[in-house]
Order: structure tokens, then sequence, then C-alpha cells
């Protein structure tokens, strides 16, 4: 799907608004039609408000239909070309297109448990998750009702509607779908920030495999040129930020051990907000560190 701006939206004919929108909702252009009369939209918001309205006005049994359009995780239309080219990208960015024939097992498994329970696809904003986050809730949402899965995968779905309309149409506004990871590092043993430190993030897996995702150094502010994560959600699982802090001290031949009492210092941390703020500063000495969650 290409961007297509706000304005031209509003100027478009019924056919080519359906075509345009079609796939913001899985195999479900109905929900485009269904909100093309009340244009002109005068925020992307109120777009998103309009779909969602729509969505929730439908009967149960459309509302069902909408649900069982969507493709299992790491399921076999992974392999086909029965997914909208969204759900094949979404699938991607926690590494479902990359599992181990174990994973795939799993995931399988989980997928096969769900469908046996409820009748459905199991349905989650993948780009909001980790795979290990994933997998948690699998375990978590086969203890539901039906009911409340029915709910349940209808939030999923409108989590996975308002990244798709952020992604691909522009507007003044923006919908609040993204979250930030930051940081600074300050040297509280020369009372400045401290220039030039390397700095790496790391995403850690229940397994204790840690996959790197972020490399940077910190500029003349002690801060990093870009959030370390940013444009897009912070997905929910573990990290850990690795600050090159002995090589910091010694480029400014401060007094320190031989060998360094502090070389790589990690800060391991969880998300719980994908579209949340976290700031994760280090105050740090040749022989102390200290951290916290900022803003």
């Amino acid at each position: 799907m290409t961007k297509v701006s706000l304005d031209e939206l509003n100027k478009m004919n019924k056919t080519a608004f359906v075509v345009t929108l079609g796939d913001i909702f899985e195999h479900a252009p109905w929900i485009a039609e269904a909100v093309h009369a009340r244009r002109p939209f005068p925020t992307l918001a109120s777009l998103y408000e309009a779909m969602t309205a729509a969505v929730q006005g439908a009967g149960s049994d459309r509302q069902v239909t909408l649900i069982k359009g969507h493709p299992d995780l790491a399921g076999k239309a992974a392999r086909s070309e029965s997914m909208t080219a969204d759900s094949r990208a979404e699938q991607g960015s926690p590494g479902l297109d990359r599992l181990t024939t174990d994973e795939f097992e799993t995931f399988h498994r989980f997928n096969d448990s769900y469908r046996s329970k409820f009748a459905i696809p199991f349905i989650v904003c993948v780009r909001r998750h980790t795979k290990d986050s994933i997998l948690h809730q699998f375990e978590l949402r086969l203890k539901n009702e039906a009911a409340a899965e029915h709910n349940t995968a209808l939030i999923e779905i409108l989590h996975i509607a308002a990244l798709r309309l952020e992604q691909h149409v522009v507007a003044p506004d923006h919908l609040n779908v993204y979250g930030r990871l930051s940081t600074h590092v300050l040297d509280t043993h020369g009372g400045r920030p401290a220039a030039g430190v390397v700095v790496e993030l790391f995403e850690i897996a229940n397994s204790g495999v840690s996959t790197s995702i972020a490399r940077t150094l910190t500029n003349a502010d002690g801060r990093t040129e870009k959030p370390l994560i940013g444009q897009r959600p912070i997905p929910i699982g573990c990290y850990e930020i690795r600050f090159a802090i002995g090589d910091y001290f010694s480029r400014l031949r401060a007094p320190q051990a031989d060998p360094p009492f502090l070389d790589i210092v990690p800060v391991r941390f969880s998300v719980a907000e994908p579209e949340g703020h976290y700031h994760v500063p280090l105050l740090a000495t040749p022989w102390s560190y200290s951290s916290y969650r900022g803003s």
C-alpha cells in the first residue's frame, strides 16, 4: 500500500477510496466503504474513529467474519500469497517469518489449541510484541472465555488498523501508535555530559539469547542523535542497554584501577507499554553507576 494524503482521500470517489483503504482491515473493504460518506475527514484521528465505529457497530456475525479474515501467526498463509502485503511485513517484524523448526511447531500447536477452543484465529498486533511476548499472550488468552476473546480480537484488529493508517496516510495529525526509547549518559565524576560513549541496545529473549537492535555514540550533550527506538511501537519484552563506560573514562585519563573497575555497564529492563516513552539514562563514575526510568 502506497502513501496517500488525507486531502487526496477526501477528494476520492467511493471506488477509489475503497481501493485505497480496503486493506487497512484485513480482507474487509466494507469498512472503508462504510465510512466513505462521512468525508471530508479533518484529521487522521477522525478517519480512524469512523472506521472504529463501523467495526463496533457491525453485527456479531460480520465481526466474526472480520476476525476470521486474519491469518494464523506463522501459519501456512505466511508462506503463501493469501495474506495482504501489510500482514506479511507485520509478521516479519518480530521474526515470525524466520522461526526455527521447534519455534514453528510451538506456534502451530498454540494456533491449533486456540482455534479448537474459540473457532477463530489468534489475533495480536505483532508490532507491539516480541516473539516471547506473543507466546505469553497465547498462554494467557487460552484461559479466557469465548466472549472475552471475541472482544480482545477486535481490540487487536483496531491496533493493527491504527498502525496501518499511520503508516500509509499522510495527515496533519498523528495517531498515538509509536513509542520512544531514549537514553543519555552523565559523567557524575566530572560533572558533565559524557560524550563519545558507545551505547548498544539488545533485545533479550527468554532463552537468554541477545539480539543487537541499535548501536550508536553519545553526542556532546551525552545523548544519542536519535532515539534507540522511535517511529514504531516498542515491542513488549526485555531489553538491555550496554554502555562502554570504561573506554570513556580511559580516554579522559580519569583515575582508575588497572584493569578498570567498570568496563561495559549493562542496564536490563522490561517494556510493558509499546506506546510509552522510556528514557533509561546512566549516571556514572569510574567506580559506580545508577539508572532510572525518566521522561
